[in-house]
C-alpha cells in the first residue's frame, strides 16, 4: 500500500495535534512533520469556521501548494461554501463528524482526485449552480461549458470533417440555421473563424 503524505494545517495547535494522533497510527496516510509539508499530495485545513485568516490560509494553499485540499471544519455558515471552492476545497468534513475512518477516507479520495462533501452541502453547491445557470448563462442562450448542446454538437460534427449540408441533414436543421449557430459561436467567443471554434472547442474539453 502506497501511504499518502498528508500536511495538516491549523491555527489552533491542540486542533493540530487532535487531527494528527488520529491520522499517524492508520497505514494509509502519512502525516508529515511541517519541514516536510513540500512533499504533501493531500492537505487537511483544520479551522472553527472559515473566517479571514482561515481564507488566507487556504488562498495561500492555493498560490503555492501543488497538493489538493480538505477542510475539517467546526461551524460551516451559509457562505462558506462558495468561498471554500474559490479557494480550491475539494473536501469539506464537519469536525463533529472527524471520525478516524472519515478523515481517512476523504484523504484517500483526495489523492485520487475526488471529491467529498456532505449531502446537506453538496444539495446547497448543486442549488447556487443552478441559480448560476437561471440567472446569468440561460438567458444568454449559454450552458456551464460555455456551449449550449446544439452548438457543441454541430463543432464535433464539423471537427470530424462534416460540412453545412451534412450537419443540417445530420441534425434535421436546415443550413440556414446551422450556418447562424456556428456564426453566433464564432462571434459570442471572439474566435476567427469555424476551425478556429473547433480548435477552441478541442483544447477546452467542450467536445
Amino acid at each position: 500500500m502506497t501511504r499518502v503524505p498528508l500536511a495538516v494545517y491549523a491555527e489552533d495547535p491542540v486542533l493540530r495535534a487532535g487531527i494528527t494522533a488520529q491520522l499517524r497510527p492508520r497505514p494509509e496516510v502519512e502525516v508529515l512533520a511541517a519541514e516536510e509539508e513540500s512533499r504533501a499530495r493531500v492537505s487537511l485545513v483544520v479551522v472553527d469556521q472559515v473566517d479571514e485568516n482561515a481564507e488566507r490560509l487556504l488562498r495561500r494553499l492555493q498560490r503555492s501548494s501543488a497538493t489538493r485540499t480538505g477542510l475539517v471544519v467546526g461551524r460551516f455558515e451559509q457562505n462558506s461554501l462558495q468561498t471554500a471552492i474559490e479557494c480550491g476545497v475539494a473536501a469539506v468534513i464537519r469536525r463533529a463528524e472527524a471520525s478516524q475512518d472519515r478523515l481517512v477516507a476523504a484523504v484517500s479520495a483526495l489523492a485520487k482526485g475526488e471529491a467529498v462533501l456532505p449531502g446537506d452541502l453538496l444539495g446547497k453547491l448543486l442549488d447556487h449552480v443552478g441559480r448560476l445557470q437561471r440567472s446569468v448563462l440561460d438567458p444568454r442562450g449559454l450552458g456551464m461549458s460555455t456551449l449550449t448542446a446544439r452548438e457543441a454538437d454541430m463543432l464535433r460534427l464539423l471537427s470530424e470533417g462534416l460540412d453545412t449540408a451534412e450537419i443540417a441533414a445530420k441534425m434535421s436543421f436546415s443550413e440556414r440555421t446551422v450556418k447562424n449557430v456556428l456564426h453566433q459561436v464564432t462571434t459570442r467567443l471572439e474566435l476567427r473563424n469555424r476551425a478556429h471554434a473547433v480548435g477552441y472547442a478541442l483544447r477546452h474539453g467542450l467536445i
